[in-house]
């Protein structure tokens, strides 16, 4: 049963390393990225495309969709962790890394509020994989993605998770 986690691809502001607003759209960058990862995708014999329906994910799963005329599903549950009042400032200037915080910032989401929320995902991911009669493309955020390989894939001993989830990268 394979799933396919792709995270987004690039955006003005997580180039820029800037906690995102919902509605952040791909750079000219990402949505080459995009394309390509598309194009990557093209020869998988895809059964369903699933993403988070902000759109920088919705944007890049476009392309998988259409190169094998799917629809794309789309899930809240799939969403990058709510940092609320914090989207829209540089990492840099907070003093702190909000992306490791347990607590919640102001409005947002607590670190086990977010991991309760991706566990809710992973489990509609592999029911809707279930369905499906081949390999399914799920298309989100790189925090969810870390956490769906940290705490719902069972690596190989002595295999960590990636520290870093490129733009477009693809884990099977």
């Amino acid at each position: 049963m394979s799933i396919l986690l792709v995270r987004h691809g690039e955006t003005p502001l997580n180039a820029s390393r800037v906690l995102q607003p919902p509605n952040t759209p791909l750079s000219e960058r990402g949505s080459a990225q995009a394309r390509a990862v598309g194009e990557r995708l093209a020869s998988t014999q895809l059964a369903g495309v699933l993403a988070s329906d902000l759109r920088r994910a919705y944007e890049t799963a476009g392309p998988i969709a259409a190169a094998h005329g799917l629809p794309i599903q789309t899930s809240p549950l799939l969403h990058e962790r709510n940092f609320a009042l914090l989207r829209g400032l540089p990492y840099d200037t907070m003093g702190y890394n909000p992306i490791e915080m347990e607590g919640a910032p102001p409005g947002g989401e607590s670190m086990p509020e977010f991991l309760a929320r991706v566990a809710r995902a992973f489990e509609a991911m592999v029911a809707l994989r279930a369905r499906l009669s081949g390999p399914l493309a799920v298309v989100s955020h790189g925090l969810v993605i870390k956490s769906i390989l940290r705490h719902h894939v069972h690596l190989p001993d002595g295999m960590p998770p990636p520290e870093r989830i490129g733009n477009t990268s693809v884990t099977v």
